[in-house]
């Protein structure tokens, strides 16, 4: 059963830094690619980065020249890094990775919470 165990969220001020990680654990696969979304209350879940297997990323236009995706492909810890924080960054942040054999399946972690105060 695969898990994901989120950490770093928690309560900064603005221009602050955090840095989630998620370790990801029980896939029978390898993991093509990890990321982070984030949801506010009546807001769809979006995109802040993803990395692949391979080290590609893609960021968020709102979060871009401020955040930073990385990934330890021997552990399955996939890490953000944000800095420069602001009120609008508050939301809760979700891991994300995709694995399978034939067919690729999202998986999801529990949620962390990061608000940032002005």
């Amino acid at each position: 059963q695969v898990q994901l165990v989120e950490s770093g969220g928690g309560l900064v001020q603005a221009g602050g830094s955090l840095r989630l990680s998620c370790a990801a654990s029980g896939t029978s696969f390898s993991i093509t690619r990890m990321g982070w979304y984030r949801q506010t209350p009546g807001k769809q879940r979006e995109l802040v980065a993803t990395i692949t297997s391979g080290g590609s990323t893609n960021y968020a236009e709102s979060v871009k020249g401020r955040c930073s995706i990385s990934r330890d492909n021997a552990k399955n810890i996939v890490y953000l890094q944000m800095n420069s924080l602001k009120p609008e960054d508050t939301a809760v942040y979700y891991c994300n990775i995709q694995s399978g054999q034939f067919v690729l399946r999202d998986y999801w972690g529990q949620g962390t919470q990061v608000t940032v105060s002005s």
